[in-house]
């Protein structure tokens, strides 16, 4: 078990998401940056869709309350245990009683904690992932707050610490043109994929709100409600583009000008408010590449055998 001491702005239990469900308007939720969460999940020996802390901003503080394995993945939020620096993206100890404290982001947006064993709340829709939206899951269904305890899955058993490298951030974005993109004339299609756009204050876990230079339609048509999923980029009427995150709603009525792709998703997640990036246009021979490559890249941690706890003697 852990228990949180100090639970920062939005600290919340996610694993992969809940599939299948969107046609009864469940959101998917799970991990923002996924990658980040299957990385450290494999560091400490768990399956990679298990569940762990998604850590936006510090300070936060948590207490182990058995001997344990842990990884952060994502951003460096100046972690230390009991005083001691913790290097991310390697596998680290941590005994009974001790105390890892995250600072806050130093310069992405997003952590991810994973424990050996994985957080062991209950599995409600094939996740144990909070959707704060409809307020279930993750065990209390909302963020976590100071003095709550999270149950921990069993323990896995390492010879030695271990480190793997992540991904860089970088500004640009790779995306497909999307279903409703000849809503906006050409000049205006040149500006969406050549101008350069920043994250708004009022981005969320639903959506990546963007600043920079509004969008005009060229046909003010009504359309009908549609399928979206995390990725889309839509258009409302303020011209400002929305990118769909993990806990967007199922449909919407706005002109999908892009959709990220899913190598890509992860840029979001970590891009800090007031940061700037552009989209690259991409086709889907590409898009599918670049999900082959970052597979291929999980593929040979499965490969490699300081990966592998020991058994239990």
């Amino acid at each position: 078990m852990i228990s949180i001491r100090k639970a920062g702005v939005q600290t919340t239990v996610q694993d992969l998401g809940r599939v299948g469900w969107r046609h009864l308007g469940v959101a998917q939720c799970g991990a923002l940056d996924a990658p980040s969460l299957m990385l450290a999940n494999k560091l400490v020996g768990n399956p990679f869709d298990a569940a762990g802390l998604e850590i936006v901003i510090g300070v936060v503080e948590i207490e182990f309350h058995r001997d344990s394995w842990l990884a952060l993945c994502g951003a460096n939020f100046g972690a230390q245990l009991d005083g001691k620096p913790l290097a991310k993206a390697w596998r680290h100890r941590a005994l009974a009683g001790q105390i890892l404290r995250l600072n806050g982001a130093q310069k992405e947006a997003r952590t991810y904690l994973a424990i050996d064993g994985g957080i062991n709340v209950n599995v409600e829709l094939g996740s144990r992932s909070t959707d704060l939206q409809a307020g279930f899951g993750g065990g209390l269904g909302r963020a976590l707050q100071r003095g709550d305890q999270l149950p921990l899955g069993a323990p896995c058993h390492f010879d030695c610490i271990l480190g793997v490298q992540q991904r860089v951030w970088t500004p640009e974005i790779r995306a497909l043109p999307g279903p409703e993109i000849n809503h906006f004339s050409a000049q205006e299609q040149k500006g969406f994929w050549q101008h350069a756009w920043k994250l708004s204050p009022q981005s969320n876990r639903m959506g990546a709100r963007l600043l920079g230079q509004a969008l005009h339609r060229q046909t003010m048509e009504d359309m009908l409600s549609h399928a979206v999923l995390p990725g889309v980029v839509q258009v409302p009427p303020n011209g400002l583009p929305i990118v769909l995150l993990a806990d967007a709603q199922t449909t919407g009525g706005y002109p999908r000008i892009a959709c990220v792709i899913e190598a890509d998703l992860w840029k979001l997640a970590q891009t800090p408010v007031g940061s700037s990036f552009c989209f690259i246009e991409v086709n889907h021979a590409t898009a599918l590449s670049a999900q082959e490559k970052w597979e291929q890249e999980l593929r040979r941690l499965d490969w490699a055998p300081a990966c592998q706890p020991r058994p239990l003697l």
